[in-house]
């Protein structure tokens, strides 16, 4: 993406570290399933209007367990940092 800075990824694989967990905000559900974002976390996150997020979920026992919020922008990243040296060998 023109101009954007890489800074690498926070999430990658190995690149979380049990100190860097934290819960920043307990937020509430409506009636139409909708939540808001306090705007101290987006701020800190960086999350402006019309920005997208991926949505991840994680199963245990068929139940979803944990669920996360990760920038597309981010996604994109860590997945051609992932796949790009494999389409390489490929190619």
């Amino acid at each position: 993406m023109p101009g954007k800075k890489k800074s690498g990824s926070c999430c990658g694989p190995g690149e979380v570290k049990k100190e860097s967990l934290s819960v920043e905000a307990v937020v509430g559900v409506d009636e139409r399933g909708q939540m808001v974002l306090p705007k101290e976390l987006r701020k800190k996150a960086g999350i402006r209007a019309g920005d997208k997020l991926a949505v991840a979920a994680w199963e245990r026992g068929g139940q979803v367990c944990c669920i996360t919020l990760v920038k597309v922008d981010e996604l994109v990243d860590m997945l051609k940092d992932r796949l790009g040296p494999v389409m390489k060998e490929i190619l």
